[in-house]
Order: structure tokens, then C-alpha cells, then sequence
């Protein structure tokens, strides 16, 4: 039975758009990796087992290619999710207050006050935030900084189209003796590819996050930077144990691939988000940081509440319908470009998406708009920017 399951959803989403921006697909030689061997393995930096010393360079030789990717001299592999890599950090400060983007401005609810911290007796205090322009108040956020001075600081969201002013707060955090960190899940990638900014030069002490988004690698965690000593010694047997090495050899491979093509990958990945952010626009579905240029990576952010005003209906439906015909996305307002461009989509094919959404978005049949979706996911079968077999 759970075979048949398996094959049912490969045979439907094999014939599916994705616009998940939280999502991406591996590398046939990355995926053929986590069906391997290691999988089954066990290690452990004391050495108490043997029959590791293949795993053992896997690591070394994975962590190697993080800091030269990212640019930072410590890079560690282990957290099994972004969310892990998270709560390494925050264990570093257990008792003590962190100040963040709040949940309700689209921060990441794992470190919401009620979540994480509160296990951890973290007070936290949320960054204020503007709305429209999708990103912090500069100046309301150094004010906090300044009256509460929270230990930790951290930077990064699930709602990220723009660039945050990392220069500025890491002045304010490090006045007050704060850790400055820089939660990337979304935008690893990016980062990789040197297509946005690079939190690390601009002043943040600490990024971590997930490895399977705009970085499309296996689901896991990474943590890099320059300065570990706040939070190696919760790394190991506290936050993680056996890290699932086969994991970790397919983000290697994946590093391998975004080393060759990061940059062609994110550079194709922003394109195509304007593109198609632009093409929504004039097709009058209301979108955030339109002053701004809409995005600056790989999400587009639909106002949700100006749309059910324009069109007298929840943007819901629209993603319920386009779910009925093969095109997925969240139900939160989210577009994202990080698969379909993984799959050599380009700017030309944000024009046919666009259209399907906006078939949607007027009322257009689910049936002929699947049909459509069907035709156009069957031109792009392979997975672009790493090697070939």
C-alpha cells in the first residue's frame, strides 16, 4: 500500500508545477546518494565506532566546501533540519532575551515567543516591522535594540523577498553585546550564488538554516560563520546525535553543484521572479514591495488582503483551485521560483504561469487550466544547473 502511495504522488507531482518557495528538487546524484549505504551508518567525533573513515572525509570534505562557498572559516554540517540548527544557537542562550521578526510579520514560528524560546526561558522582544515594504523598521528596531539589549539578535524570516539591513543592526547588537545571527533558510542559495546580500561580510556573526529551498539540497540544517564559540558545545548530543550522514554526503554533493553553477542558478532565480512578479502586476493581482521593484530572490509576496478587497474572494480559493490543477503553491501568499527554475525554466515560461494563475484568479476551469499546466511541466523533465550523468 504505501508503494502505491509513493508512485501515485511521484506519477501526480511529476505533472505539477511548483511554486513553493520553501521547496526544490535534488540532483539525480545527489538523490542516488540518500538511498546509499551511509544511510545505515553510524558516527561519532570520539570515535567510538569504527568503519567510518569513508564518513569521516565525507564530512570533512563537505565542511570544506561550505566555507569556501559561504566564505567563513567554520561550517558545520550535523543539524537534521534548519529548525535544529536554530535551536542549536538558541540553546547558547538559555535564560537570557533575543529579539527577532515576529510571527505575525512573517517570521519563523519555530522561534516565535511561544515556541522554542518559551522551552528555553528566552525572552524575546519582536522587531518592528513594516507591513508593505516587507522588511524591518530600520530605525524602530535599533530603538529596541538600544532600551532592551537582548543577548541574541536574529535576522531572517519566511516571508523574505528583500534584503535586510544587516550593516546597521549588527552595529546596534554589537554596541549592546549582542550575537548577531542571520537565519538564511530561504535564501542559502542566493547567498551561495552571490545573488543577495552576504549576511556574513555585512556583519552578522552566526548563519544557519535549512539546506532545501533556494539551496536544493536534501532536507537538513547547516550553521556557518566566523565565530562558533557561543555555540559549538551545544552541537553535539544536546541538539543533534547521529546527523544522517547520507544527508549530509547529498548537501555535499549539492555544494559541489553550486560551487559549478550557484550563480547562473540565482541569477535565473531572481530573473525569473521579476518576471513574473511583473507580469502579475499588470495583470492587476496587488503584490507587496511594488516600490521596491517587488523582490530582490525567489518569493513573491501577494497582498492578500488588497486581493480579497479587489476581487471578492480570499486568495485561497485561487490557490485551491490551481491546487485542483496541478499548480502548487502555499496558501500564505508565496510565490516562489526556486524549483520551476531548478528544472530550466526561464523567463519566457513566467509568462505561461502567470497566465494560469490569472485563469484561476478569473474563474477560468480547472480542467482547462490543468491541461495547460500537464503540457507545459512536460517540456521541463530534467534538473538544470548541476552535472550530468
Amino acid at each position: 500500500m504505501i508503494e502505491d502511495l509513493v508512485k501515485k504522488h511521484e506519477e501526480w507531482r511529476s505533472h505539477c508545477i511548483n511554486l513553493i518557495p520553501s521547496e526544490n528538487i535534488m540532483s539525480p546524484r545527489a538523490r542516488a546518494i540518500l538511498s546509499s549505504d551511509l544511510g545505515h551508518r553510524y558516527t561519532s567525533p570520539d570515535k567510538f565506532y569504527t568503519g567510518t573513515k569513508y564518513i569521516d572525509q565525507i564530512i570533512e570534505e563537505g565542511e570544506k566546501l561550505a566555507k569556501k562557498i559561504f566564505r567563513c572559516k567554520f561550517a558545520d554540517l550535523r543539524p537534521v533540519s534548519g529548525h535544529v540548527a536554530d535551536l542549536s544557537l538558541l540553546m547558547a542562550f538559555n535564560g537570557k532575551s533575543m529579539a527577532c521578526i515576529g510571527e505575525a510579520d512573517g517570521g519563523y514560528p519555530g522561534i516565535s515567543r511561544d515556541n522554542a524560546p518559551s522551552l528555553l526561558g528566552i525572552k524575546v522582544y519582536y522587531l518592528p516591522y513594516k507591513q508593505e515594504e516587507a522588511n524591518i523598521d530600520l530605525e524602530g528596531s535599533i530603538k529596541l535594540i538600544e532600551e532592551k539589549k537582548p543577548n541574541l539578535v536574529i535576522l531572517g524570516a519566511s516571508f523574505i523577498p528583500m534584503p535586510y539591513p544587516v550593516s546597521e543592526i549588527s552595529v546596534a547588537a554589537h554596541k549592546v553585546g549582542a550575537l548577531l545571527a542571520y537565519d538564511a533558510s530561504h535564501v542559502m542559495g542566493l547567498i551561495a550564488g552571490k545573488r543577495f546580500q552576504q549576511p556574513l561580510a555585512e556583519g552578522a556573526d552566526i548563519m544557519m538554516g535549512s539546506t532545501h529551498k533556494t539551496l536544493p539540497g536534501p532536507q537538513g540544517g547547516i550553521i556557518l560563520g566566523n565565530n562558533f564559540e557561543e555555540i559549538k558545545e551545544h552541537l553535539l548530543f544536546k541538539t543533534i546525535d547521529n546527523a544522517h550522514f547520507h544527508r549530509i554526503a547529498a548537501l555535499a554533493v549539492t555544494l559541489e553543484e553550486m560551487q559549478k553553477f550557484g550563480e547562473e542558478y540565482a541569477s535565473q532565480i531572481v530573473k525569473n521572479s521579476k518576471k513574473l512578479a511583473n507580469l502579475l502586476d499588470e495583470a492587476g493581482v496587488p503584490l507587496k514591495c511594488k516600490d521596491r521593484g517587488f523582490t530582490e530572490s525567489h518569493q513573491i509576496l501577494v497582498n492578500t488582503w488588497d486581493f480579497q478587497v479587489k476581487f471578492e474572494k480570499p486568495w485561497v480559493d485561487v490557490v485551491n483551485k490551481l491546487e485542483e490543477a496541478n499548480v502548487i503553491m502555499d496558501r500564505a501568499g508565496r510565490i516562489g521560483t526556486n524549483e520551476v527554475t531548478r528544472i530550466g525554466m526561464k523567463e519566457e515560461e513566467m509568462e505561461k504561469i502567470c497566465e494560469l494563475i490569472i485563469k484561476a484568479v478569473k474563474g477560468g476551469k480547472k480542467e482547462d487550466i490543468r491541461k495547460e499546466a500537464v503540457k507545459l511541466k512536460s517540456q521541463f523533465t530534467k534538473v538544470h544547473y548541476c552535472f550530468s550523468d
